[in-house]
């Protein structure tokens, strides 16, 4: 006997559609990361105090991200479905669907960049230009006094070498060491080099969890220690 079900109520359709987000919550790290770094990014945009026509320029970005990635996970569930084997046309769609995702951030990350560029600019220009006006050989000692941190803090827990495994990650630690001198040291576009090498050193702490030589935690410590080390002591010598 089959049951026929009619026109689902608007409750229905609004508790459909949760489950949806939630199920694209639990399965795909992905989304957990977009919704991570959509909360911190209105979190930030709250606390600056962005204009009203800047707020729904990133609520648009956030939105897009996200649906973006909700369709692509709605795409590779169907493709799987509807095939057992490799077909070159699931594939290309599979990668079309990674592609609007791709594209979707792009632009979140151009027009957040665009948002925020200014506000920090403005609110952070009288504490970087005096930290700014510290001699270069303190970034040495930065950079020197995070290794020394590193080894020390090896040495105590006994895990890992110097340069591979153990808390904290050494690489993560000099990465935000360097990023944190460049945000601090450089005068001209300071913003833009200060994005770019937190950037680049957000991609060495995500090379190391990767290749499995240190977990999440590890590469988060070894990030802090070498961004407040470098940080604490431009504030107390500069």
């Amino acid at each position: 006997m089959i049951v026929r079900r009619g026109t689902p109520s608007l409750l229905e359709s609004f508790n459909f559609a949760l489950e949806g987000i939630i199920h694209v919550l639990r399965t795909q790290r992905n989304m957990r990361i977009h919704f991570a770094a959509a909360a911190a990014v209105l979190v930030a945009a709250v606390a600056i105090g962005v204009s009203r026509i800047e707020l729904i320029a990133l609520l648009l970005a956030i939105a897009f991200v996200l649906i973006a990635e909700m369709i692509n996970t709605a795409i590779e569930g169907a493709v799987d479905v509807s095939t057992t084997s490799f077909d070159p046309n699931a594939k290309l769609a599979k990668d079309i669907a990674a592609g609007s995702v791709l594209i979707a951030t792009v632009n979140a990350i151009a027009i957040g960049y665009l948002v925020f560029s200014r506000a920090v600019e403005e609110r952070s220009s009288r504490l970087l230009t005096r930290l700014a006006d510290a001699p270069a050989r303190l970034t040495l000692i930065a950079l020197v006094l995070t290794i020394i941190i590193v080894i020390t803090t090896k040495a105590m827990t006994h895990r890992g070498t110097p340069l591979r495994g153990g808390l904290p990650s050494g690489h993560a630690a000099l990465a935000f060491a360097g990023w944190m001198a460049i945000t601090l040291f450089v005068e001209e576009q300071r913003f833009f080099a200060s994005s770019l090498t937190f950037g680049l050193a957000l991609l060495v702490a995500q090379t190391r969890v990767e290749s499995g030589i240190h977990s999440a935690l590890e590469v988060t410590y070894g990030g802090l220690v070498g961004a407040l080390t470098t940080l604490v002591l431009y504030q107390f010598l500069a």
